[in-house]
């Protein structure tokens, strides 16, 4: 789906963009359009050569040799047009397949694509077939393979946790209450020491 045809469907040019470079991230937007271009360009010189031949052909009636030749391009050009359009359909398959894993939350979709049969995987029009149900056995069996990364580690807000260790034994705090260590803290790192005595307020 193109730029044009979103906005035929009721976006405006920037809503299109936005849709575009979301779902078109595998690639770089301007390989994209690049590749859409050529294909387009294709289809113009096959359709051009088809009507060449047929123009050809017409004008080569009774010349039983150039006719057979004709007839031997037009067999080459359909066999060509038959191998595009499989590899066009494809490509469709894969981006379509790609798309959903990433819509599925995938954490690595070259991951989860190993393990699914895509043999059994077929494109009709813009709906995946048979691809729902692997998905969902695939989330049930290997469920860490889905979902958002998410940062861990501590809280840098938590107080019970601070990020020098000597904190867990403040000094400052009735608990643990010690001049000697206090005046230590305060000659070596002011910083600290005030940090401590702020927590153990």
């Amino acid at each position: 789906m193109n730029k044009e045809q979103l906005m035929e469907l009721g976006l405006t040019e920037e809503q299109a963009e936005k849709v575009l470079a979301k779902y078109v991230n595998m690639i770089p937007k301007h390989r994209f359009d690049e590749v859409n271009e050529e294909k387009k360009e294709l289809k113009n010189q096959l359709d051009e050569r088809d009507a060449q031949l047929k123009e050809l052909k017409a004008k080569a009636s009774g010349n039983e040799e150039l006719t057979a030749k004709i007839t031997e391009l037009e067999k080459l050009n359909k066999t060509t047009k038959e191998d595009y359009e499989a590899k066009m359909t494809a490509l469709r398959k894969e981006t379509a397949i790609e798309l959903k894993l990433k819509d599925e939350k995938a954490k690595s979709v070259k991951a989860v694509k190993a393990l699914l049969d895509l043999e059994k995987v077929s494109l009709d029009g813009d709906k995946l077939i048979g691809l729902e149900e692997q998905l969902k056995s695939l989330k049930e069996s290997d469920a860490y393979l889905f979902g958002e990364d998410k940062l861990t580690g501590r809280d840098p807000h938590k107080d019970s946790d601070p990020l020098d260790p000597q904190a867990r034994k403040n000094p400052f705090s009735k608990e643990h209450f010690n001049l000697t260590e206090q005046g230590r803290i305060y000659r070596e790192d002011p910083e600290q020491a005030k940090k401590l005595k702020e927590l153990a307020k």
